[in-house]
């Protein structure tokens, strides 16, 4: 007899037009789609009307925050009595939440946590991020249904909460891996047994290659310098502690890009973010024209990105990668292009020192426009002998991930 089709959900920041994390989902997406054919998809997430229409697969809500996509509304400041009122309806809207996502896990046989940095409270707080996860993860084990951690990220954690909530969402956990053994070294040190869990690199290392634009290298002329840019506020991710951070960050990667210029060296102005790195785009412009710097169309490109694919496409067009968006490194990496990480996180140095580059990371709180130039006119001059090493080492993530979904997915 001929067995039921799965259904396979997806769970994370999805539909946010971050473009790290869609290349995740479209990564996982595809791989599930290699195994399961005819598998019923669904995504639980934060933009679920995005991720309908970008991936045509049924999307749903993680919270009652996300019913109307994201970002959520702004919410009015609340007088105390609104504040004890709301408080007080908290209980039973919980409730209600948690009986509703029990109804959403209604025969799915598969829920998939895929990459993303998912477990920390950077920029949310314990009942944030942190307590929605362990919600659905309680959940699913509660629906008999399978839950896998694939290729996450993990930390910072500030708040003990967090790190209990984490914790226990884990220990549920039918299948668990990390994308780098900072990330496992970190749930080690906080008390979770992740010693036997394994190591899987990231997954949109595991794009398919059909989406992945390919360009050939220029001999001859300057290589063109993709610079991405990122709403950096401090590595803590608040907004109100962070606007002396922001301005610092805008004048050293003006800075930079200045000294490109000068150098004749073509820029490519990158973002990873569509919601939040537009505006930074323009301040990094508005920072440079304040200082007289020439912006014509030959030194510097700002072309406007609306989808992962058009990212892809720009990080294509350039020779060598300098960013502070995660993904942007990556995205070059696989392009085969040497890259320069602008670091906020310890995944940032894993990644570079993964493909032989440790020495390309910056603390993005010490950048150095002029150490950073001098070393683009390094990797200009070794960038043929580095593409194939890179390119080495990211058959190796492919192949390395191949063997995760084999594991994961041939006796589901």
């Amino acid at each position: 007899m001929k067995s039921k089709p799965k259904t396979i959900a997806f769970y994370g920041l999805f539909g946010q037009q971050n473009w790290g994390n869609e290349w995740t989902l479209e990564a996982m997406i595809s791989n599930v789609r290699r195994y399961f054919p005819d598998a019923r998809l669904r995504c639980f997430c934060t933009g679920p009307d995005d991720v309908a229409a970008r991936h045509r697969i049924a999307a749903f809500p993680i919270s009652n925050r996300y019913t109307h996509g994201y970002p959520p509304p702004k919410r009015r400041p609340r007088s105390a009595l609104g504040g004890l009122l709301h408080t007080a309806m908290r209980i039973p809207n919980e409730i209600l939440h948690w009986i509703r996502v029990f109804r959403s896990l209604k025969g799915v046989d598969m829920l998939v946590v895929p990459g993303t940095g998912l477990l920390t409270d950077f920029a949310t707080n314990p009942l944030g991020g942190p307590y929605i996860l362990f919600k659905w993860s309680v959940v699913a084990k509660l629906r008999r249904c399978k839950l896998l951690f694939v290729s996450v990220g993990a930390g910072p954690m500030s708040h003990p909460m967090t790190k209990w909530f984490i914790k226990r969402a884990l220990s549920l956990a039918d299948y668990r891996s990390y994308r780098d053994g900072y990330s496992r070294d970190f749930l080690k040190a906080i008390g979770f047994a992740a010693h036997n869990d394994p190591l899987y690199p990231d997954l949109v290392f595991s794009l398919p290659l059909e989406v992945v634009p390919e360009r050939e290298h220029r001999n001859g002329s300057k290589p063109i310098i993709g610079v991405g840019v990122k709403d950096y506020v401090g590595k803590l991710g608040l907004p109100e502690c962070g606007e002396g951070k922001y301005r610092d960050f805008i004048a050293e990667l003006g800075a930079f890009v200045s000294c490109l210029i000068d150098n004749r060296y073509p820029v490519r102005l990158l973002i990873g973010d569509t919601l939040y790195d537009n505006t930074v785009k323009e301040d990094v412009l508005e920072w440079l024209r304040q200082r007289g710097q020439a912006l014509d169309s030959a030194s510097i490109t700002n072309a406007n990105v609306s989808s992962g694919a058009e990212l892809l496409l720009e990080l294509a067009a350039t020779d060598i990668v300098v960013s502070a968006r995660f993904h942007n490194v990556l995205v070059g990496l696989m392009l085969r292009k040497p890259a320069i990480s602008l670091s906020y996180h310890e995944k940032f140095r894993a990644l570079v020192a993964g493909v032989g580059l440790p020495q390309y990371c910056h603390d993005i709180d010490e950048l150095d426009a002029g150490k950073l130039a001098a070393q683009v006119e390094e990797l200009d001059k070794r960038a043929a002998d580095l593409r194939p090493q890179i390119k080495r080492k990211v058959d190796e993530y492919r192949e390395a991930l191949e063997e995760q979904y084999a594991r994961m997915f041939q006796t589901a």
